[in-house]
Parts: C-alpha cells; sequence; structure tokens
C-alpha cells in the first residue's frame, strides 16, 4: 500500500548508490611551548560527590599537594584526574 503523506518519494526497493569514503591522515604532536594542564576533582561520597576542583595546575607535584591537603582536610581519599594537553595537528595525505 502506497504512503500518501510520501507519495513523491522514490520507492524503498530503487537501487542504491555505493560511497566510499577516504581516510584523512593527521598526525598530533604536543606543542612544546604549551605547559600542560592537570586538574583534580574530589569524587568522594555517597549521596553525592564533594564537588571540590583543584584548578589548574601544571606540574603533578602541585595536583599531588592539592590533593594531599584536600585529604588532610576532610579525610576525602578519591579523586578523578583530568590531564589537558596542547596538540599540534599535522595534517598527511587522502588515502
Amino acid at each position: 500500500m502506497p504512503d500518501s503523506a510520501n507519495a513523491d518519494a522514490q520507492s524503498r526497493n530503487a537501487a542504491r548508490g555505493r560511497y566510499r569514503f577516504r581516510e584523512y591522515q593527521v598526525t598530533t604532536v604536543p606543542d612544546p611551548m604549551a605547559l600542560p594542564g592537570y586538574e583534580a576533582a574530589c569524587v568522594t561520597g555517597e549521596e553525592h560527590n564533594c564537588g571540590a576542583v583543584s584548578g589548574t595546575l601544571h606540574t603533578t607535584d602541585e595536583l599531588t599537594r592539592w590533593i594531599a591537603g584536600h585529604c588532610a582536610t576532610t579525610g576525602h581519599e578519591l579523586y578523578e584526574q583530568t590531564t589537558r594537553t596542547l596538540l599540534r595537528a599535522e595534517p598527511g595525505a587522502w588515502q
């Protein structure tokens, strides 16, 4: 039974075209001029996370000191760490 709302649409049995996709090769390289960024968030808690965050720090030692200080103050022991690095994309060729 034809669909009256799509009367002008092509039949579902019509031949379908084949599409080929090429891959674009990209290499990512850390930017040597940019400082890495580290951040920790306290996720200790049963009903809800503590939610304290370190803010962006630039060394793992600074991050460890922040975690140690928060742990000493609150007794919280579970943290989520995020590491950020600026990357430079170096395009390659189509394949």
